[in-house]
């Protein structure tokens, strides 16, 4: 850390934080060892989203070994705000959650698949017309994993033998 504020203040180059705010860059400037010259944007998002004031004054109060995390929470959360103002980086989260839940569902039923083909109890799905995987999956449902919807066996049949064998029952 002692680097960055060498390379920092003590050079001709101020700054990213002085250089946006246009002030001089001082031996003790708490922003040097956090948003080096080369790193502009870092500090503008941060200082449109939080201020430069707060950002010092957080900079401050938190414990020297921990700034540096807390430059970067911040400049992550500002990057997410610039992109969605109104979620930030909740909105991603969010995002993220759905889509691990969404693949869990799908390892849940590739998983259950992998059972019932080692123990024969089900032969292998034909590919429909469109190169999409239906499984069966329980109590006469199954899984079309592209649109995440359980939809009745016969539904997917594309001959409709549930029905003439008598086995498709709505």
């Amino acid at each position: 850390m002692e680097e960055k504020m060498a390379s920092s203040s003590y050079s001709n180059s101020p700054c990213a934080a002085c250089k946006c705010l246009r002030r001089k860059c001082m031996p003790d400037c708490i922003f040097a060892p956090y948003f080096p010259p080369e790193e502009p944007q870092k500090f503008a998002n941060v200082h449109k989203i939080f201020g430069a004031s707060n950002v010092s004054k957080l900079l401050n109060e938190v414990s020297p070994h921990q700034r540096e995390d807390a430059v970067n929470s911040l400049a992550y959360e500002a990057e997410a705000r610039m992109k969605d103002p109104v979620y930030g980086c909740v909105g991603a989260i969010s995002v993220l959650q759905r889509q691990v839940i969404r693949l869990q569902r799908e390892l849940d039923a590739t998983n259950a698949d992998l059972i019932r083909y080692a123990s024969n109890e089900m032969p292998p799905p034909a590919a429909s017309q469109y190169g999409r995987r239906t499984a069966a999956g329980h109590g006469g449902t199954s899984f079309n994993q592209n649109s995440g919807f359980y939809y009745p066996s016969q539904w997917n049949d594309p001959c409709g033998d549930n029905e003439r064998s008598g086995g498709g029952s709505m």
